[in-house]
């Protein structure tokens, strides 16, 4: 059997998912009473039913663009759009950072020193 290039092109077109099937699959996934579902409980919780092949499509889809964490247990919706987080997330410092300056101010409290709070 020979497969034209059309051919292959119709098959690969027959699972693509369209962008209602693929917020579908983003909203039951978000919105799951558990934290971690699997594949065969997301095909449950889904208002329509939806092709395999398609959700596996969609499932790589949301992995890779950071909205979903696969794991041997299942699947965890990890997106988060809140500006605020983003921002604290891009301006904030790290943990290990405000615990030497924390450490820092500490020693020069014993130290007799007087400190500002704009200096940590």
């Amino acid at each position: 059997m020979v497969i034209t290039m059309t051919k292959a092109i119709q098959l690969m077109v027959q699972h693509s998912p369209t962008l209602n099937t693929v917020l579908m699959v983003e909203g039951t996934i978000m919105n799951a009473k558990d934290s971690v579902v699997t594949v065969a409980e997301i095909k449950k919780l889904l208002p329509k039913q939806v092709n395999h092949t398609t959700l596996k499509t969609i499932l790589i889809y949301l992995e890779e663009s950071g909205k979903i964490a696969v794991s041997m247990k299942g699947i965890t919706w990890i997106h988060n759009s809140n500006p605020r987080l983003r921002k604290a997330i891009v301006t904030g410092r790290e943990l290990r950072e405000l615990d030497k300056l924390r450490a820092d101010a500490m020693r020069e409290h014993r130290a007799g020193k007087t400190i500002k709070i704009e200096d940590v």
